[in-house]
Parts: C-alpha cells; structure tokens; sequence
C-alpha cells in the first residue's frame, strides 16, 4: 500500500480545547464524534470515572448552554473558532458531598468549582463562613500551618475572599490575613483532601449552592420569578429573594414535566393539587431547564436505588483508598512526628553544641584572660617584693624615728612636766604678786588718804593759825620787831617746824610709795615677759608631740 493511500484512510479532525478550572487540554478529534466521545476522551484524559456529575459547557450569542451527548459536536450550534473551547465543569451537584463524591478527583474539581463560584458572588456566603472557608483552602493549598515558614504576607496573592466580604468591612490585608491564619492554625494534621472535603460539607449547606437560576413568567408578558433547579427538586423565587423559595417542588413530588416552546408544565404526583406552569424568554432556556430537571431526576432516583456494580466497585475502592491514605496519613502523620522530633533533637544537639563551643570559646578566652592575669601578677608580685624591700626599709627607718620620736617624747613629757611645775610656780608667784600688789594698793591708798587728811589738817591749822594772828597781833606788820610777845611766837615757830617736819616726811613717804609702784610695775612687766615666753615653749612643745604622733 502507498504513502498517498494511507494519507487518504487518516479520518478528518478538529481541534478542541478543554478547560477545567485549573488547567488547560487540547485534543484532536474525529470529524464523526459525537458528544460522548468528546466526554469520555477528556474523562480519561483526568482519570475520572464519576462522570455523571459533568458535562461539557460552551458560550454561545451570551447564553452558556451544554454539549448534547447524543449528537455530533460538529451538528451542534457551537462557536465557530479554531480551536473549539469547551469548559468541563460541574453540572450536577450531589445531596451529600461525603457520601456521594467518592473519587479524589471528583472530589478537587468539585472544590474548585464552588470555591471559584463563592469567590465570583455567585453562591452567598457570610463573611464568618468565608474567612473559615478561606483557612481549609490555604489547608489544602500549604499544609500545616508553620510560623517558621508561613511569615505575615503569605496570603498576599491568593484569593480567598469575596470582592463583597472586603468592601463591607473596611480591614487592611494584614487583618484578614491574620483572621485565616487563626483559623488555619487549628487544622493541624487535615490532609488536603480532607481540607477539600471540609470544605464542601459547609458549603453544600449555604442556600444558593447547586441552584441553577432562569428567569420565568407565570404569564406571557411579565418576567417577574426566578425558577431554580437543584439536586433536590425544583424552586420558585422572588427575584429580589434568591435565598428563600416561594414554592417548591421535591422531585419526589413531580409527576410529570413537560416542555413546549417557551412554555413548561410541572405535574405534582398529586393529582387534586394545582398544576404549574410558566414561561421563559427563549426555547433554549426552556429546553436547558428541561434537560437540567431531567439529570437531575435521573440522579435523584438513582440515590434511591441500589447502587449499580459499577458505583458498588467504585464505593468499595473508595473506601480502600481512604482507609489506605488513613493508614498512609497515620503513618505520614508518624514519621512526621519523628522527624520533628528528630528535627527538634537536632535542633537541641546544634544548640548543645552552639552552648559547648560557646563555653569552649569563653573557657579559652578565661585561659587566655588567665595568663594575661597569671603574667601581670608576677609582674605585680615583683613589684610587690620591690615594695615590700621598701617598706621593709621605710619601716626601719620608721623604726628608727619612732624611737627618736619617744625619747623626744619623753624628754618632751620631762621638759613639759617641768614647764608645767614652771607654770605653777609662775602662777603661784602671780598669785602672790597680785596679792601683794593689793595689799601695797590697799597700803597705798591708805597713805594717800593718810596724807590727804594729814596735808587737810595743815591747811586747817594754817587757816587758824593765820585767823589768831590776825584777830591778837594786828599790829604785827607793822612792828615786825622782837616783843615780849616773842614767846608766843617762839611757841608758833615750833609749831611751824614740826608742821613742816611733818610735811617733809609726807613728801618721802610718796617718793617711797612711787618708787615701790614703779619697782612693782617694772617686776609684772618682767614677770608677764617670762609668761609669754613659758607660753611659748609650751606650745612648742604640743606641736612637736602632735608631729611625733603622725610620725607614729
């Protein structure tokens, strides 16, 4: 067979490209596939065998619509672009994420979708429920929390709150880092998978999740309800309400549901109960809600069936891969601890051996401070024996004048004793000076008034006398010649004499007085000169006992 027939029997492909919410495919496919082989490929292509949750969705004039299984792709109005983008998401939502979603990666995609959904506003969720939300994402993206290596700023680039969670609260990043961090601390130990799953279980509770929301009339001219189609049933809303249904529908409840153009019947299985109808904008919304109420009831019966043996086989490897991965975690969980332990023995034995080279370290540095020391005290020492030759010396010759100084001393004490028997006596002769210049005071003074009253008694007896002569003798200046009155005067003469004998042992009594006064005095000056000299010698004397005391 030829090159050239070989190139004719290659069938005829197209590219498509796949993406997931966190990846990118690109496959080739047949010109003859259909929807499901497009599936299946991009299903083995993830090694996911849950795949009756998924389906292939595509934009198309502004309405997201999915890729018809039982069609060819090439049939079906899909984008007309090279490649041809397809989104693998989630079109069904489980009841119990726990019990239903029994792959890993059903489990992953699944977390991914409804994270993303909670983050673009999509699904409501308040502010407490997403910052817990946001730790078991960073629980599953990092692992433990580590303080050593998850330092403040970490979250910086991630995205794990609401655009609206952040406008309401006026906080800084820092603050609603720190808030996650708190949370993401305490789940020590949970494995990513088990973040993930924690994280469905709240978020399958939250009112908006796995609804599918369509505008619909109850007639013809007004859009004034909200319908929403779940894994539960079927739900009418206000349109300012999405959270609170005016009514529902369990599908448990639904007998039948039918489609016509724009309008679409709902039958309760109660045949007595009012049947419900509405409308929407478009045959496309209408034949979407029809096909999403179909899957949905499709699962919502099949939960309630025994499990097939596929989903038997799958639940029973499901469990032997969690309790494997229990057994592996365990055991992570174990060597972890051992190697922290390990880590933290180490850690202990490099601080131990920082510690010892440290006093290693400081023991030389004191060896080393030692013989520095040792070497400055010979120095020292040398000095010291220098020192002590000289004191030695000093205290000899201090020997020496101390013994100088107590003979001093003693001829100090002998001269002082002497100086002081000096003084008495001095103080003794003083005494008897001033007790004998009182007495020749006293003496004195008695002479002069002696003198005084004798020198008054001559004035008197001048005075009579001279009164006598002048009252008998009138004529005695006249006649100054002798008379027989001579007798008389020879007895006045006498008296004259004696009067002046008297007064000439007055005028020797008063020398003798002054010159005793003067002798007295010239005997204190010489006696107060001798004082001040003992006084002198005295203190002399004091100030050499003081300076032998120093010495001493």
């Amino acid at each position: 067979m030829s090159i050239r027939g070989l190139k004719k029997k290659q069938p005829k492909t197209f590219k498509v490209r796949i993406i997931t919410v966190d990846a990118e495919m690109e496959f080739s496919c047949e010109m003859k596939w259909k929807g499901k082989d497009l599936f299946d490929l991009v299903c083995r292509a993830l090694g996911l065998r849950e795949t009756w949750f998924f389906g292939l969705q595509y934009t198309m004039k502004g309405m997201c619509t999915w890729l018809k299984m039982d069609k060819k792709v090439l049939d079906q109005e899909i984008p007309k672009e090279d490649p041809i983008s397809f989104h693998f998401l989630a079109k069904f939502y489980p009841e119990k994420v726990e019990e239903e979603l029994l792959q890993e990666i059903t489990q992953h995609l699944f977390f991914l979708q409804v994270k993303k959904q909670i983050l673009d506003e999509e699904i409501y969720c308040s502010p407490e429920a997403t910052v817990l939300l946001a730790s078991y994402a960073v629980q599953a993206k990092y692992g433990d929390y580590d303080p050593n290596f998850h330092e403040p700023g970490f979250l910086a680039h991630d995205e794990l709150l609401p655009k609206r969670v952040l406008r309401q609260y006026q906080l800084t990043a820092e603050m609603w880092e720190e808030k996650i961090t708190a949370w993401y601390a305490e789940h020590r130990g949970i494995a990513r998978d088990e973040a993930e799953m924690n994280y469905l279980k709240i978020a399958q509770d939250l009112e908006m999740y796995g609804v599918n929301y369509f505008p619909i009339a109850q007639n013809k001219n007004h859009t004034d309800l909200l319908l929403g189609v779940d894994a539960k049933g079927i739900h009418i809303y206000s349109i300012n309400n999405r959270f609170s249904p005016n009514k529902s529908f369990e599908w448990s409840s639904i007998r039948n549901i039918s489609c016509s153009e724009k309008e679409l019947t709902i039958k309760p299985l109660d045949k007595k109960a009012e049947v419900f109808k509405f409308f929407s904008s478009q045959l496309k919304v209408n034949k979407l809600i029809f096909q999403l109420c179909i899957g949905n009831h499709d699962l919502f019966m099949r939960r309630r069936k025994v499990d097939s043996i596929e989903i038997q086989q799958m639940k029973a490897q499901a469990r032997e891969e969690k309790a494997r991965k229990k057994m592996e975690n365990q055991r992570l969980a174990r060597e972890k601890q051992l190697r922290e332990e390990a880590e933290r023995a180490k850690e202990e034995l490099e601080r131990r051996l920082f510690q010892l080279e440290d006093e290693a370290r400081q023991a030389n540095e004191a060896l080393l401070r030692s013989q520095e020391a040792a070497e400055l005290l010979a120095e020292k020492a040398q000095i010291a024996e220098e020192e002590a030759k000289l004191l030695a010396q000093n205290a000899a010759e201090a020997e020496q004048e101390r013994q100088r100084l107590e003979i001093t001393a003693l001829k100090s004490k002998e001269e002082k004793r002497l100086m002081e028997q000096k003084m008495r006596e001095a103080e003794l002769i003083a005494v008897k000076l001033v007790k004998e210049s009182d007495r020749r005071a006293k003496e004195a003074e008695h002479l002069k008034q002696d003198l005084h009253e004798a020198r008054e008694a001559e004035r008197k007896a001048k005075q009579k006398l001279s009164d006598i002569t002048r009252l008998n003798y009138p004529h005695m200046a006249k006649y100054p010649q002798y008379s027989p009155g001579d007798s008389r005067d020879a007895n006045f003469d006498k008296g004259s004499i004696k009067l002046d004998l008297k007064d000439i042992d007055l005028k020797r009594l008063s020398f003798e007085i002054e010159r005793e006064r003067l002798d007295y005095l010239e005997k204190s000056r010489k006696f107060e000169d001798r004082l001040k000299e003992l006084k002198s010698e005295i203190h002399a004397l004091k100030l050499e006992e003081k300076q032998a005391g120093l010495y001493s």
